[in-house]
């Protein structure tokens, strides 16, 4: 009789400490705890989030193999992510997950974040074929990628400076919003319009820019302001709504280009910003329009999350493709 592989996977690349149990390729469990002290700093402070994993690992990975019906002796590996992401953060998950694989003996398997994110849409039903085109978008991460196989995945495109939701973040910091400001954007898209014009750079390829984005509009609001001081108080809604669509108008001519060039119409978008909804109802009205078949992740497997980890993990144990306890972890890392 075959054993099953029953792998525990830990992501800790930022301030969501996650940990997931995945059973011969089926997630069981997928248990996240946040940090709430982020948001008095309108961003994540490394030293906070690496302290608050400390606090966190031990109870959400408990939790997570109680969810999953599993006990640390029934485990095949253990996975973990290796980067990119904050050092400090990721320094927790990789030391507590090779203290576990000594403890038992059990095999180490280290995931690239960034794959993981674009391996999300294997976890449920309906998956992508190879080859896909899946454009990531994050906080940290805006890239476009050929994905020709569970594990060889081509960029072709990143970002030359801001990502998309560092973007949306930084322009909500200007508009006096909450951190993380994406979703507040979102949120008070659907009550406005886009009658504000922001620009669109010009960069070549498949690459993205965002800074200057956010310089336009900066320089819009001190503009409109020095004749109407309560311009943002009143049509904040509006501004939200111009922001966002130009946001992921951005992010969509580029997925058509890389699209239409390799001539796939296999498309996928991932990562925390595929949860806009601006974003996600403009890549369905795309798949329609060019009879793409579109995929987009559950909201629970958009944002950092270790199933994620947990299904790449699972693909790289069925090739075999473990790592040593001489593993360190990768604020920079490429697959």
């Amino acid at each position: 009789m075959t054993k099953d592989i029953i792998i525990l996977a830990i992501e800790s690349s930022c301030d969501d400490t996650s940990a997931s149990v995945i059973v011969n390729g089926v997630v069981r469990s997928n248990c996240i705890a946040g940090q709430k002290a982020h948001e008095a700093y309108g961003g994540v402070v490394p030293e906070i989030a690496s302290r608050a994993h400390q606090l966190n690992i031990v109870p959400v990975v408990d939790l997570a193999l109680k969810d999953a019906g599993i006990e640390l002796k029934d485990l095949s590996a253990i996975a973990f992510t290796r980067g990119p992401g904050l050092l400090g953060s990721l320094l927790v998950g990789v030391s507590f997950a090779k203290a576990i694989a000594l403890s038992l003996n059990i095999a180490l398997i280290e995931v690239n974040h960034i794959q993981a994110h674009v391996l999300a849409h294997f976890i449920d039903a309906p998956k992508p074929t190879y080859p896909f085109i899946c454009m990531t978008v994050s906080g940290g991460h805006t890239q476009i990628l050929l994905v020709k196989d569970s594990l060889l995945m081509q960029e072709l495109g990143t970002t030359i400076d801001d990502a998309a939701g560092e973007a949306f973040d930084k322009i909500g910091k200007i508009l006096g919003l909450g951190y993380p400001a994406g979703p507040i954007i979102d949120r008070l898209s659907g009550e406005g319009k886009p009658v504000f014009q922001f620009s669109e750079p010009m960069v070549e390829g498949y690459n993205f820019s965002f800074s200057g984005l956010k310089t336009n509009v900066l320089r819009f609001l001190q503009k409109e302001i020095k004749t109407n001081p309560d311009f943002i108080k009143e049509n904040l809604a509006d501004i939200c709504a111009s922001v966002q669509d130009r946001i992921v108008s951005i992010l969509l001519n580029k997925l058509k280009k890389a699209v239409f060039d390799h001539k796939i119409s296999e498309v996928a978008i991932a990562g925390g910003v595929s949860a806009n909804s601006g974003l996600r109802m403009a890549l369905e009205a795309a798949g329609k329009k060019h009879g793409w078949k579109t995929y987009i992740p559950q909201f629970q497997y958009c944002t950092d999350n270790a199933a994620m980890i947990a299904m790449t993990a699972h693909f790289k144990y069925l090739e075999g493709s473990f790592c040593g306890q001489e593993t360190v972890p990768l604020s920079r890392y490429k697959f």
